[in-house]
């Protein structure tokens, strides 16, 4: 049988096409990578394209492509990823952005058909509005936000970004506190996407920290067209703290297992349910 390394294109050898063997090569180097990083916290691109036999510019574009996807942080020459476990239990926002990654990627794609040349657009905090940002990267538009994974995803590009201040939750990578809700009260965006840890079938959307939780709320309040952005994990989900009702929400991006009849407290009020 031929080995790992004789399964690896060489160094000198353009990727010009994906094959079914290539994706699969692709996905056992995402692994190995990400295992290192859980091991060691950080390493870098010299040293991983030694481990997988590939060349650095191959181990660039793979840390590239994962940091898009929230899977780990890319610093220069390297990447690193946060613990998954933080002292107070909460997990971190790149372990959180794995979960379903496939129905946020559609969620997000359809968020976007939304969104107008020209419009002021506020993503709040979340790992599928950083998906959102990701697809907004060359768009002609105005990002407002309190989500550094959400800057992460616009420091390149021709999007304009307005970045909220306040408190840095470094566990979730996001800004918090009355300096970021006085900062919202100054904008009027054209769309706002939110996200939120659950839905119950009464209606309320919530979240499970209070600290964004009061974020989320000063966004529905100065929304002009609010989306809610919710996979059928959502449903209900998770929450303690009220953040907004469906019959305040102009739109729902969800997945098709969503609880429909939650979802008819929306539509009734007039709101519009898409469904991906």
């Amino acid at each position: 049988m031929r080995g790992f390394a004789h399964m690896v294109r060489s160094v000198d050898e353009p990727e010009t096409h994906t094959t079914p063997s290539t994706r699969m090569i692709a996905r056992q180097r995402d692994d190995r990578i990400l295992a290192v990083l859980r091991s060691d916290g950080s390493v870098s691109a010299q040293q991983l394209a030694g481990m997988l036999h590939v060349s650095p510019s191959t181990i660039r574009r793979d840390l590239g492509r994962l940091a898009d996807e929230g899977r780990l942080h890319r610093v220069h020459g390297g990447a690193y990823v946060q613990s998954v476990d933080t002292p107070d239990g909460e997990r971190a926002f790149a372990d959180v952005a794995l979960d379903r990654a496939d129905d946020k990627e559609a969620v997000a794609t359809a968020a976007v058909e939304l969104v107008h040349d020209g419009d002021v657009v506020y993503l709040d905090i979340g790992t599928t509005t950083m998906r959102v940002a990701r697809r907004l990267r060359e768009r002609d538009v105005l990002v407002v936000t309190s989500s550094l994974a959400v800057l992460d995803q616009l420091r390149t590009g021709s999007a304009e970004v307005l970045l909220l201040g306040g408190s840095l939750r470094r566990n979730f990578e996001s800004f918090v506190g009355p300096l970021t809700t006085d900062a919202l009260r100054a904008v009027r965006p054209d769309v706002t996407f939110l996200s939120c840890t659950g839905v119950r079938p009464d209606g309320a959307v919530l979240d499970d920290i209070s600290a964004e939780a009061a974020i989320k709320r000063g966004a529905a309040e100065f929304a002009q067209a609010l989306v809610l952005l919710a996979t059928d994990a959502k449903f209900p989900g998770i929450g303690t703290f009220k953040v907004t009702d469906l019959t305040e929400v102009d739109t729902v991006i969800t997945t098709a297992a969503s609880d429909p009849a939650t979802l008819d407290r929306c539509r009734d009020a007039g709101g519009e349910v898409i469904t991906v």
